[in-house]
């Protein structure tokens, strides 16, 4: 029997935690689409109030298993979340409406955002 392919997906990644070569590249919906296919979604989604908009976007279940997770890194500096360790991670980072640029510490409300960009962090395995 095949392992299911998993996804760590989450609003943004702390580039703190970055301690390997990794290359990110922007991304389609539709990679985003194929990549989910068949898949067990990771989330470490921290903002509660983009929550629904992005799941109505991808199409995916993207409540996290706890509050606001955190990211750990495991002894080869690749990311970590609930015991399960990713060599990648997809971010949706929102678009906001011309003119509109969010206060320090603002939530921002789901009308402010207009479309999404996605971004896919891959780790190199072989260093």
């Amino acid at each position: 029997m095949q392992n299911k392919p998993s996804i760590l997906i989450g609003n943004s990644f702390p580039l703190s935690l970055i301690r390997r070569p990794v290359q990110i590249e922007p991304q389609t919906f539709e990679a985003l689409q194929e990549a989910k296919q068949n898949a067990e979604i990771f989330s470490f989604w921290g903002h509660a109030n983009t929550l629904d908009v992005a799941e109505q976007f991808t199409g995916i279940s993207l409540q996290p298993k706890t509050k606001r997770p955190a990211l750990q890194l495991q002894e080869s500096r690749l990311p970590q979340l609930y015991g399960q360790t990713f060599c990648e991670c997809w971010v949706l980072s929102p678009d906001y409406i011309d003119n509109f640029r969010p206060a320090i510490g603002e939530e921002v409300p789901p009308e402010k955002i207009k479309d999404w960009q996605i971004l896919k962090l891959t780790w190199e395995t072989q260093i």
